[in-house]
């Protein structure tokens, strides 16, 4: 849904203003969708806790995907110097919250990403905002081990570039087996994360 933001939507309650950038032709959209879909399952969207819901799930899956208007790699390059580093580099325990495309249902957790700089740095701010642009759109776990992998490699040309993401599915939780303490780990490795040796590293400091 790209192109979204550009109706500014203010909410003043008690004194707080709420600014929020939508796009009101989708949201309205979306919200006629939602208000269907509240009479398909049986209930009355004319009741007075229901009155808004279309409009407050439209805005928030907006919010859910906003991941599709940012350019990761662009991300990066607003903040890449050059230096001689060579060293290991890791952020880790980075939130991540994501919409699984398979039931539009959250899964979240931690990523934990490093890499071994070849000439340049990156600003270490940019990697979790490089995981919420791919997070923030309809995802499966092993797709945005990757593409957040691939980014990283494609972007800065590192030595290497190690990822690792557990996370909790809803999906898992709240419907289908429903087993509450199932963790799903992902993992992709490019370069030098490919020994064994620097993987083990990368493994053990993580935990």
């Amino acid at each position: 849904m790209p192109n979204k933001r550009k109706m500014v939507d203010d909410d003043d309650i008690q004194g707080y203003t709420k600014i929020d950038h939508y796009h009101p032709v989708t949201v309205k959209r979306v919200a006629e969708k939602y208000r269907t879909i509240l009479k398909d399952i049986g209930e009355n969207p004319e009741r007075e806790g229901l009155l808004k819901t279309p409009e407050r799930v439209a805005k928030a899956l907006h919010f859910l995907t906003h991941g599709y208007d940012l350019d990761p790699a662009e991300i990066l390059r607003s903040a890449m110097f050059s230096e001689e580093y060579s060293q290991m580099v890791i952020v880790k325990d980075i939130e991540i919250y994501s919409m699984c495309e398979h039931h539009l249902l959250p899964f979240f957790g931690k990523a934990h990403v490093a890499y071994i700089p070849n000439g340049h740095i990156v600003g270490l701010s940019k990697i979790p905002r490089v995981v919420d642009a791919y997070a923030r759109r309809l995802q499966v776990q092993e797709r945005l081990t990757m593409e957040v992998r691939n980014c990283i490699q494609d972007t800065l040309q590192p030595l290497g570039v190690a990822v690792v993401i557990e996370a909790k599915h809803m999906c898992m939780v709240m419907r289908g087996i429903q087993k509450q303490n199932s963790i799903a780990t992902t993992s992709a490795f490019t370069g030098e994360f490919n020994s064994e040796k620097t993987r083990a590293e990368f493994l053990r400091l993580i935990q």
